[in-house]
């Protein structure tokens, strides 16, 4: 076990690199918003820990120093983290057969965490579910101890800290970029722009992402059905052949 575990967390520590510049960052950047808000490390901590949601986070400032109502709250989250139904989606064929950490799996599925694991082919040397674990967990040690970081630095801030919540989009535009580049179809990268790019134009900068999602996520389907059944088509016919 001790072995295996090993083994994986060596595969994976390589792959999240690019999350934890990131992640360390960000974090720190959260963490001081907290701070200057008037919340010290522990809120920092456990929304770290308990939230672990990026964007949420940062829109969670907000909801904690305006004192909105729960309700509210918990309407904003739906709306602000509705795209994690949609690539949690995508995620159910890789997630089907783990037997074990598929519930923190599943918590800790970030935007940044599915770009590393979407797309990973494990060796058969290494055992998938602990190379996924370990992503998973590294991520969010990762944001864990920004947060920390930017929680004691906070408190010597004196400059004006606005602006610090752009490093979230920031993020998004590296990852974009790094797909695009270690990709040779830039299909689906086109479609979620074009879709995005529609989406903002007829609902609007405010209300464009569910909408966004839902569209990427019929064309990508219909495109993955006529794909694959293409291929059966195709192997049927070299059997023939054959």
């Amino acid at each position: 076990m001790r072995k295996k575990a090993a083994l994986a967390l060596g595969y994976a520590f390589p792959k999240t690199i690019p999350v934890m510049v990131g992640y360390l960052f960000l974090g720190t950047a959260y963490g001081i918003l907290m701070k200057v808000n008037g919340y010290g490390i522990f809120w920092a901590l456990a929304m770290s820990l308990f939230v672990y949601a990026g964007s949420l986070q940062y829109m969670g400032v907000t909801l904690l120093t305006a004192a909105v109502s729960p309700i509210y709250a918990f309407f904003m989250g739906l709306m602000i983290n509705a795209r994690h139904l949609f690539y949690g989606i995508s995620m159910l064929g890789t997630y089907r057969d783990l037997k074990r950490f598929k519930p923190y799996l599943i918590f800790a599925l970030t935007d940044e965490t599915f770009s590393v694991l979407c797309s990973e082919n494990v060796p058969r040397a290494i055992e998938r579910e602990w190379v996924y674990l370990w992503v998973s967990v590294l991520d969010q040690c990762y944001w864990v101890l920004g947060s920390i970081l930017g929680s004691v630095l906070g408190g010597m801030i004196v400059f004006d800290t606005k602006g610090l919540d752009f490093a979230l989009t920031a993020l998004f535009v590296v990852i974009f970029t790094d797909q695009w580049k270690s990709r040779r179809d830039h299909r689906p990268a086109l479609v979620g722009v074009a879709s995005s790019v529609a989406c903002v134009i007829v609902f609007g900068a405010q209300a464009f992402i569910i909408p966004a999602m839902v569209v990427i996520l019929a064309v990508l389907s219909l495109w993955y059905r006529r794909w694959e059944n293409g291929s059966r088509k195709n192997g049927k016919e070299a059997g023939k052949n054959g």
